[in-house]
């Protein structure tokens, strides 16, 4: 099984339990097509700096990653569209139910992780995308600003993945390692690749090559 299958489908059963059923098969559906970058990139962490990791031990904080990112990004199309406001009102109740999908994704998300060095940075997560969101609906906040703003979210959520990584294989990320998650957030530009492309093919080995250039700068 390759990473996009392993975090999609760790992703997905994570929401197993959720009733109703029509919401859980919203939420389903929601991911089968999602694009899986962020989940992905915990998984090729982990493995790049562990070639030995028992990848079942890090697919519950691949999911929860995804999810997160996935909720808030569910939640910025919302904001971004305002259905309630542009939609007949026959459609407010679609708006409703991805109201309460990008609700339960968030929360299942942090479940996952609750229990892990992750759960921190996860919550910083969701705090610097309220702050973002706010500052981009204030008066005056030009397009140019709003798109950077909203691009954050791809970047929290690929920091938030290598911290995920790093930390299931007993570390915490180097700055440049962080450096790195950022550029390639910078690289997909506010977009994550469809679901059969996650990552660059050189992403291990680039990880793999600052983990060991920065225990090498320790053991100086």
């Amino acid at each position: 099984m390759d990473d996009a299958a392993r975090a999609r489908d760790a992703a997905r059963e994570a929401l197993a339990d959720v009733e109703p059923e029509q919401l859980r098969e919203a939420l389903d559906a929601r991911l089968a097509d999602a694009a899986v970058t962020p989940g992905v990139l915990s998984l090729v962490t982990a493995r790049a700096l562990d070639p030995e990791v028992d990848l079942s031990g890090v697919v519950d904080r691949a999911a929860g990653v995804q999810l997160i990112y996935e909720g808030l990004r569910l939640t910025r199309t919302v904001a971004r569209e305002e259905p309630w406001v542009t939609a007949p009102s026959a459609a407010d109740i679609d708006a409703d139910m991805d109201i309460l999908a990008a609700d339960v994704l968030v929360s299942r998300g942090f479940s996952l992780l609750a229990c892990t060095d992750a759960a921190r940075p996860a919550v910083d997560v969701v705090r610097a995308f309220g702050r973002d969101q706010t500052l981009r609906d204030r008066d005056g906040t030009d397009a140019e600003t709003a798109a950077a703003l909203d691009r954050n979210l791809e970047v929290d959520a690929l920091e938030l993945a290598v911290v995920a990584g790093t930390t299931a294989v007993g570390g915490d990320p180097p700055e440049e390692l962080l450096a790195y998650a950022r550029d390639l957030a910078a690289d997909c530009d506010g977009e994550f690749p469809p679901a059969g492309r996650a990552l660059p093919d050189a992403t291990a080995d680039r990880i793999a090559d600052i983990s060991d250039r920065a225990v090498s700068a320790t053991d100086r």
